[in-house]
């Protein structure tokens, strides 16, 4: 489940945005976006192998309509799929859709973490990165809920930004994540260790 609106409103201006291959190493069939990707399949090819990110934030995902893993892709290139996936908690050799983060805003990006669903328990709000929650004092291993004040957040289930990812961004509704379903389509457990505002 994604908390925002449409899968086809968001749209980076001034230029292109992400171009994407077929094949790993920028070879295949090639085509560039600046706006959402529900499905490659719309565009003559079954999943992304190799792409660059020319400007913006994108959020990759492992299947069609947005569905399964998540991937954040900042700027930069991504000559095959362990470039995108290789920190993950498994392996995912596909991305089938993906779209611009339009609210990301490193320098002004502000969270508050709650250790219970629906913003009740023990608090704390970060306006910086944090390689490990609990070397910062955040006893449990798990986070219940999240607000997003600004921007947008990568929280990586193990210290140091590895495991599985789950992208909050402040432009969701209200920028609330009361339950840990409302996280992404993949989200199983409320295991956050490590937490960083994505790059524009």
């Amino acid at each position: 489940m994604w908390g925002w609106t449409s899968p086809r409103r968001r749209e980076l201006r001034g230029g292109l945005g992400i171009v994407v291959w077929d094949e790993p190493f920028f070879q295949g069939k090639k085509h560039e976006f600046t706006t959402d990707c529900y499905s490659t399949l719309e565009h003559g090819f079954s999943t992304v192998r190799s792409c660059k990110i020319e400007s913006g934030a994108w959020a990759g995902v492992e299947h069609c309509g947005f569905q399964g893993q998540q991937f954040v892709l900042e700027r930069g290139e991504y000559p095959c799929w362990e470039a995108w996936s290789g920190s993950n908690a498994y392996h995912v050799e596909r991305m089938c859709s993906f779209r611009p983060i339009a609210c990301a805003d490193h320098g002004r990006s502000r969270l508050m973490l709650f250790e219970q669903e629906n913003f009740q328990g023990k608090r704390a709000e970060m306006s910086d990165d944090c390689p490990s929650l609990p070397a910062l004092g955040w006893g449990s291993s798990t986070v219940g809920s999240f607000l997003v004040r600004s921007g947008a957040w990568v929280c990586s289930q193990y210290p140091g930004y590895r495991g599985f990812q789950y992208l909050l961004e402040s432009d969701s509704p209200a920028g609330e994540y009361k339950h840990v379903r409302e996280w992404g389509s993949h989200a199983q457990t409320g295991q956050v260790q490590s937490i960083r505002r994505v790059q524009q």
